[in-house]
Parts: structure tokens; C-alpha cells; sequence
């Protein structure tokens, strides 16, 4: 069983960014955090090494200008890398199904699967945000793995219910869940709730 994140405890968190189309999804989400960073004590980011290609393919702009900490995926020798390590949180936006797969199989051979597999031994907050279609049987049953094993699963189905009107929006919809699954509070649209943009 995951131990949710006390309200009272501060989010110290760690974004992971690999290489699955969907560089956008990290962006918005990073964006987004600079406005929440008053419910965290710390933000890290680690990217993949085609994280890094498929963000500058996509976005067209380099992706270490960011405002946080960097850590290097093959350096073990950082926080992350240890159940004595200060994270609590960590996202995976977008994940790969490789990444998935290293988690599912604990192959914890770079960082960010290192990671991962801390928070799941650990008993702490993991998010996965995979970004793939169609599925196969093996993503299927690594999904499986991963949650029996306390993960969360956030496929990147971006919703329509709150009627967006362009493409950020579009994304906020899978941003918003991924903030939300990682502890985070803020106002936003909900089901059946007056309306309010994400």
C-alpha cells in the first residue's frame, strides 16, 4: 500500500522525462510546477538520454534551462539513487514502455529506474505517465506488475468534458491528473463542479 502524502509534509519531488513522444506533456507539467512550488521543499528533474533528443525534436529548445536541480540518468551517486534519499514523489512524464518495463522487471540500470524502484520499496508516491497506443500484452502486464507493486498508471488520454479550446488545454487535461495523482492541490475543473478551467 502506497503512504499517501500528508497534507502537512512537503512534497519533495522528482520529475523523470524519457523518451516517449509527448515532450509536451513534461514541459506543461514543469511550467505548472514553478505556480505550486510553495506545497514543495525540493524539485529535481533527470532526463533520459533520448528523453533529451525527443524534447529538443519536439519543442525545438533545450531542456537544461530548467530551474532545478539536474541530475545525470547514469549518476548513482545522488539522492534519488537511495531509500535514505529526501524524495518522496516521483512522476515519470512521458514514460516510455522501455522505462515501464525496467520498472516493471526491477532492472533499475540508470537513474530513473533506480528511482523508480526506490519509491516502490520505499512504499512511496510513483506516477507513471505513459504515453503509447495501441498496447501490447507485455505493456499490459508490466502495468499490472507496476501496481500491484504501489504504482499509479496515468495513461496520457487527455479528456474533453471541460470543453478545451486549444492544444495546451488538451494537454492540461493529463497534466492536471498527474499533478493531482502526485499530491498536488489546486482548483480545477471537476465532473459535474461549475466550471473551471484545468
Amino acid at each position: 500500500m502506497v503512504k499517501p502524502v500528508n497534507k502537512e509534509e512537503k512534497i519533495n519531488l522528482l520529475v523523470a522525462v524519457t523518451g516517449a513522444s509527448g515532450s509536451v506533456y513534461a514541459q506543461r507539467f514543469l511550467e505548472r510546477l514553478q505556480h505550486l512550488q510553495h506545497q514543495t521543499e525540493r524539485i529535481a528533474v533527470v532526463f533520459s538520454g533520448s528523453g533529451k533528443q525527443v524534447w529538443r525534436y519536439e519543442l525545438n529548445q533545450e531542456p537544461d534551462s530548467l530551474p532545478w536541480t539536474m541530475y545525470d540518468n547514469h549518476d548513482f551517486f545522488t539522492p534519488p539513487a537511495s531509500g535514505s534519499g529526501y524524495f518522496n514523489t516521483m512522476v515519470i512524464i512521458p514514460c516510455t514502455m522501455g522505462t515501464l518495463a525496467s520498472i516493471a522487471q526491477g532492472i533499475a540500470d540508470d537513474l530513473i529506474a533506480r528511482a523508480a524502484d526506490v519509491m516502490l520499496k520505499e512504499r512511496k508516491r510513483l506516477v507513471l505517465v505513459t504515453r503509447e497506443m495501441p498496447l501490447n500484452l507485455i505493456h499490459i502486464r508490466n502495468m499490472e506488475r507496476v501496481t500491484l507493486a504501489g504504482g499509479i498508471v496515468c495513461p496520457a488520454s487527455p479528456s474533453f468534458y471541460s470543453m478545451p479550446e486549444n492544444i495546451t488545454e488538451v494537454v492540461d487535461t493529463v497534466v492536471t491528473r498527474a499533478l493531482q495523482l502526485a499530491g498536488f492541490s489546486f482548483p480545477t475543473y471537476g465532473w459535474g463542479e461549475p466550471e473551471a478551467k484545468p
